[in-house]
């Protein structure tokens, strides 16, 4: 069996390719439309990497739901590559203070999402 990785993106069409992509690579994929819903699934399922987008538009942004994961006994070592169309540099500090293991800027190829989610699992 592959990875298991949960995409978390409140755009569906992100979702689905980013989704169909990792699978024919061999990975295994959950989708989350939101922050609260990915809580849910990883309450409910044990995966290997989060690819997690910034600017939710929920409740919950990226930030505080990677935070919340780092606070999680459960979930505290699992990885977390942020993906957002904001590279501020800000943003990236922000995103290795929550605990991610890498940040991905929009636009970007699902060619490039693939090798930052080998690198980061080897």
């Amino acid at each position: 069996m592959g990875c298991r990785i949960l995409i978390v993106d409140d755009e569906p069409y992100i979702l689905r390719i980013l989704s169909f992509k990792l699978r024919r690579e061999g990975f295994v994929t959950f989708e989350a439309e939101s922050a609260e819903a990915a809580e849910q699934l990883l309450s409910e399922e044990d995966v290997d990497l989060v690819l997690l987008d910034v600017a939710l538009a929920t409740p919950t942004n990226g930030f505080d739901l990677a935070a919340g994961l780092r606070r999680n006994a459960r979930t505290q070592h699992l990885p977390i590559i942020m993906v957002t169309a904001r590279g501020f540099a800000a943003d990236v500090l922000r995103g290795r203070e929550v605990g991610a293991a890498g940040y991905i800027t929009k636009p970007f190829t699902a060619e490039e999402v693939i090798r930052k989610v080998r690198t980061v699992l080897d």
